[in-house]
């Protein structure tokens, strides 16, 4: 066996340092990486998540059994109701011989209408009227002051009436009947349900109650009732209009009085006289009267045209034979019928008589007489004529005179004709006014006799012959996802807070070190007990055990060495904190080694504790004294009642604080040791807990750490592992200890499962 001085311990030069034995992720970061994608890969594992699950089986089936029973334990407790269904269908009709968009429109077929219906179907305004007309507040269904409680409700009905509340107590007794009146109406609106079918104008309305009769009457009423709102909101809106044109129509009348008076006032004092035809008599008179003034200019150019002719010709030396007024004229036609008769009785008495005669003589001085008749006649009808033209032309003077005056008096009233208009249309629009909402009031009173709901029924309500609450394969299947989830829940968190190390995976990943052998626990019952035997006596009764063979294989790693390198001689066992079975492994591997044939010695270093010297029989000194030279080494060392094995234990005398096991004493006595025994075994205190432990491992020629199978947590380990890589003591591995075969077989991982399945027919427990 090759031999290690304290010397070369300190100075690195021991079989290896723990830099060659294993390096930390920091300084192997390839190494890091594919350790995060194997864990990565491990995550995702199908195999991985079926293990899980297998081990956590008890915990799912535990909590999803639970909520399933809870349930259908709440399910069967539950009150059945009924459920009733009536459809409506929006479909608002007009009549044709009445304008209804005038008084009453309806619903326009458009998906907000139709949704607002729906609202109003569910308003408090119907449940209030289903409620009075059914007198459902009477009803304990609804009107929970009327139930009696039983069960849990009793009790808490009489807690509350120990302890009456401030605000209850304080209240009006009509304001407390309204509070219970509103509490029934929620009720009935919370059983009551309102919808759309899809895009149609179909609503459903549906309502449950204990009682199918009850449901299914409660149900039409609530369509009942709907519909009279409906008219008697189209009512009370044409009943509204009606009573507002009654009131306006007294106030328009006395408007158009009003105003029709005010035009006739001013159209008196302005003088404003209209004809039939709705013109002013100055308009009339003074259109009469260029009538009158062109006619009677016509005849002043006549007559001045026939005066003109008559003295032209006259003038001119003319025959007054040729001149027509002359010829007209009957008095000239008669004295020229006597002239001729004169001049032919003239001409037959000068045949018969001559010139001479008398008789002729006479006849001329007739004819002489005639003439100047003529003469005398036409000039009477030239001053005739004058006449007629000069009283032709003063009636023109006259009407032109009378159309001037005319004339002034219309440009007066045109000017106050312009208030007169406005007047007028004042007086117009009010009577227009008048008209229309006595048109309005006829309209209104016939659409009362003719108006329709803009909804009609599509289906009543039938008793329903099946419960509808509660569904119980519904909630049997609801409690079974629920139980299933929470169960998968409570499988997650309990993985999650399993922070234990539990597999050479979680060692070789988390503490970056190898994992020697897992150690089963033993006495595994029903519940897990252990055995009355101790685990070392354990070892040595059932050598062929699995239990045994787990520590054949750390004797195997110590003596076979790693990588090449010699076997440690001086090894120490630690752990990350007490309770991990560092002790009762080391005597385990140090009996295992004695009954394997090797000389191997057991230092119980943890003088606080010293659970290895109580194992020992009575001694006086100790491992203590051999470093103070208060005892010779072999009076310390102790033989094991079963094998070879030696032990040095620790006395209880006071301690001085002296570091004894960083003196020269220590090196010396391990140094005396390695000489005569083949291994020497330090049971050192937990790294985390004692700074005498580092002192201990790093004289040692390797260290072993103990874990405790899924208890010791992994932060707790890092931290140890961390102040393990800063001593030069090479790190052999990790033992994990009390493993429970049974379940580390459920973990899935390689080889976890070898102890107690395959691997199992070679050990004899």
């Amino acid at each position: 066996m090759d031999s290690y001085s304290a010397e070369d311990l300190h100075k690195g030069h021991g079989p290896m340092n723990h830099n060659q034995m294993i390096e930390a992720p920091s300084q192997n970061p390839s190494a890091f990486q594919n350790m995060g994608e194997g864990w990565g890969r491990a995550l995702i594992d199908l195999p991985l998540l079926l293990a899980i699950f297998r081990r956590r089986m008890k915990l799912f089936l535990g909590a999803a059994l639970l909520v399933l029973a809870v349930v259908v334990m709440v399910t069967l407790q539950m009150t059945p109701k009924y459920q009733a269904h009536a459809e409506l269908i929006i479909d608002p009709r007009e009549s044709a011989g009445v304008d209804y968009q005038a008084a009453v429109a309806g619903l326009p077929l458009d998906n907000a209408a139709v949704d607002t219906e729906v609202e109003v179907m569910k308003s408090r305004a119907i449940a209030e009227k289903v409620m009075d007309k059914l007198s459902l507040g009477d009803d304990p269904e609804f009107n929970r002051a009327l139930e009696e409680p039983v069960g849990f409700a009793k009790l808490k009905k009489t807690v509350r009436g120990l302890f009456p509340s401030q605000v209850n107590k304080h209240l009006d007794e009509n304001i407390a009947a309204r509070i219970e009146r509103e509490k029934t109406v929620d009720r009935l609106i919370k059983a009551t349900s309102v919808e759309r079918e899809g895009t149609s104008r179909v609503i459903s309305l549906r309502f449950e109650s204990e009682d199918p009769v009850k449901a299914a009457t409660i149900t039409n009423a609530f369509v009942d009732q709907y519909l009279v709102s409906q008219l008697d909101a189209k009512f009370e809106e044409i009943q509204r209009e009606n009573n507002y044109l009654a009131e306006q129509l007294e106030s328009l009348r006395d408007n158009v009085r009003e105003a029709e008076q005010a035009v006739e006032a001013y159209r008196a004092e302005t003088g404003l006289v209209s004809t039939q035809n709705g013109s002013l008599l100055s308009e009339e008179q003074i259109s009469e009267l260029n009538g009158q003034l062109i006619i009677q200019k016509a005849e002043l150019a006549e007559k001045e045209a026939r005066l003109n002719n008559v003295k032209s010709k006259l003038d001119s030396g003319e025959s007054a034979d040729n001149i027509g007024e002359v010829l007209s004229s009957p008095v000239i036609g008669g004295l020229r019928a006597q002239q001729a008769d004169l001049e032919r009785r003239k001409s037959e008495l000068q045949t018969r008589y001559g010139p001479r005669h008398p008789q002729i003589i006479k006849i001329q001085q007739e004819e002489e007489g005639l003439t100047r008749q003529i003469e005398q006649e036409v000039a009477r009808i030239v001053s005739s004529l004058e006449s007629e033209v000069n009283i032709s032309r003063q009636k023109v003077r006259t009407l032109e005179s009378s159309l001037n005056a005319n004339k002034v008096e219309l440009q007066e009233n045109n000017a106050a004709l312009v208030r007169l208009r406005e007047l007028e249309r004042e007086a117009e629009a009010s009577r227009e006014q008048l008209e229309f909402a006595l048109s309005r009031f006829k309209e209104t009173s016939q659409i009362a006799d003719l108006t329709q709901a803009d909804a009609r029924i599509g289906a009543r309500a039938t008793i329903p012959t099946k419960t509808a609450f509660p569904n119980k394969m519904l909630n049997i299947l609801l409690g079974t996802i629920l139980g299933g989830a929470i169960g998968a829940m409570l499988v997650l968190l309990a993985e999650i807070f399993d922070n234990g190390l539990r597999t050479a995976e979680d060692i070789e990943h988390s503490l970056s070190m190898p994992m020697i052998t897992a150690v089963p626990m033993l006495g595994q019952g029903l519940f897990g007990k252990a055995g009355d035997v101790a685990p070392q006596n354990h070892l040595v009764d059932k050598p062929l055990s699995a239990f045994s063979e787990s520590y054949r294989t750390i004797r195997s790693s110590i003596m076979l060495g790693r990588d090449g390198l010699p076997r440690p001689r001086v090894l120490a066992v630690t752990s990350a904190m007490s309770g991990e079975g560092k002790t009762v492994s080391t005597l385990c591997l140090g009996r295992i080694c004695a009954l394997s044939g090797d000389r191997v010695i057991v230092l119980d270093c943890d003088v606080r504790r010293r659970i290895l010297s109580d194992s020992v029989p009575s001694f006086e000194n100790g491992l203590l004294e051999v470093l103070r030279g208060q005892a010779p080494l072999k009076e310390v060392i102790r033989k094991d009642a079963k094998t070879t094995m030696h032990m040095v234990p620790v006395s209880a005398s006071v301690q001085d604080g002296a570091d004894l096991f960083g003196s020269p004493a220590f090196d010396a006595l391990l140094a005396k040791l390695k000489s005569h025994y083949d291994l020497v075994i330090l049971d050192t205190p937990p790294i985390t807990a004692v700074a005498d432990t580092r002192t201990i491992i790093s004289v040692a020629d390797a260290v072993l750490m103990v874990v405790r199978w899924r208890e010791t947590p992994i932060k707790i380990a890092r931290a140890a592992r961390k102040i393990l890589a800063s001593l030069s003591t090479p790190i052999l591995g990790a033992v994990l200890t009390q493993v429970n075969a049974r379940e580390q077989s459920q973990y899935g991982y390689e080889g976890s499962s070898a102890y107690y399945t395959e691997n199992a027919k070679y050990y004899h427990n």
